[in-house]
């Protein structure tokens, strides 16, 4: 299979949230495929926008910091364009239940008024977003798959479901062209590494190079699986390539699954530090799922996308960009 963004050669695209971690990603794959692309990002701080992350495009792709809660703005960056690929988003789920109406703002409402604003002005675009296995809560078998019941832990959750349906909603009822992709643990390159609140992964990346101790909580062996953000990308590209998944929900996720304390014993095959357990926090525990990973045969049958990047290379490379960039990413 070759490269699907070779598809986008020429095509006017909006990435929202383009300065964050899959955002960047995508908007560099798309720039150097001949697309010419848009980036909207609020830049709040702590989400994770950083344009450092564009330093190989930015004098190839425009940037307008803008919030997408601001309405009046939203008509000017969806006309004209062919693709939305639709990542902005208030991912953490600590900060969701924290305040949850931010939450609300952020992953209900402007997800509506984006898709009311295509509805009026650009009704032919097509929309790719990014939902998250978030929505499935705690497994009741495993792999879930997407026939598994919905039962949100958290706000975030909640929230990122319902903006998740107001997309396929619009493509049912109005005609347009929307496909959502529901991400599992993804890392790589220019992700969020400096905040707690945005998961594990970032974190014990970020303790791993500063050679501080990583704790985990209970006994490490919850399991999960990953993705490579290259793998992602391409995940997202393909979707947008296929007219016939409009209206459709699809998982990612990788046939390998690891328990965190295999996770962070990866880590220390690249880096110095130790690791301990400790009980879970009060706070984390009400939301922990216990074991996660996804089966991603619904999204391979339909575009025959499979991860490539096993854990191992995929840390490797991780490691060795932020060693040579950890300045940029600590607040």
């Amino acid at each position: 299979m070759g490269s699907p963004a070779a598809a986008y050669s020429g095509a006017d695209i909006l990435v929202t949230g383009g300065l964050g971690f899959i955002g960047s990603t995508l908007s560099i794959a798309l720039v150097e495929a001949g697309a010419k692309v848009t980036i909207v990002d609020s830049l709040i701080p702590g989400h994770g926008g950083n344009l450092f992350n564009i330093e190989p495009i930015k004098d190839r792709v425009t940037v307008n910091i803008s919030d997408m809660r601001d309405t009046h703005t939203l008509r000017s960056h969806v006309q004209g364009k062919d693709f939305i690929f639709n990542l902005a988003a208030q991912v953490s789920h600590i900060d969701s239940m924290e305040d949850p109406m931010t939450d609300l703002e952020i992953n209900c409402r402007s997800q509506l008024s984006l898709l009311e604003t295509l509805r009026a002005h650009n009704k032919k675009a097509c929309i790719i977003y990014t939902g998250t296995r978030q929505v499935y809560g705690k497994p009741q078998y495993l792999p879930v798959d997407e026939k598994h019941p919905i039962d949100p832990v958290d706000v975030n959750g909640i929230n990122t479901m319902a903006g998740e349906w107001y997309h396929l909603l619009y493509a049912k009822v109005y005609g347009m062209r929307a496909v959502a992709l529901r991400l599992t643990n993804t890392y790589g390159p220019r992700q969020k590494i400096s905040n707690v609140k945005h998961g594990f992964v970032g974190t014990f990346i970020r303790k791993a190079l500063q050679g501080e101790t990583i704790q985990l909580f209970g006994d490490g062996s919850q399991k999960r699986d990953f993705n490579y953000v290259d793998d992602v990308v391409e995940a997202l590209l393909l979707a947008g390539t296929k007219p016939d998944l409009s209206g459709e929900f699809f998982n990612l996720g990788d046939s390998a699954h690891y328990s965190l304390k295999q996770f962070a014993e990866m880590l220390q095959e690249l880096c110095t530090f130790k690791i301990e357990t400790v009980p879970f926090p009060e706070d984390r525990k009400r939301i922990d799922i216990g074991d996660y990973y996804a089966s991603y045969e619904k999204f391979n049958r339909a575009t025959g996308w499979a991860p490539k990047t096993d854990l191992e290379k995929g840390l490797k490379t991780t490691v060795e960009y932020f060693r040579k960039n950890l300045d940029k990413y600590l607040e």
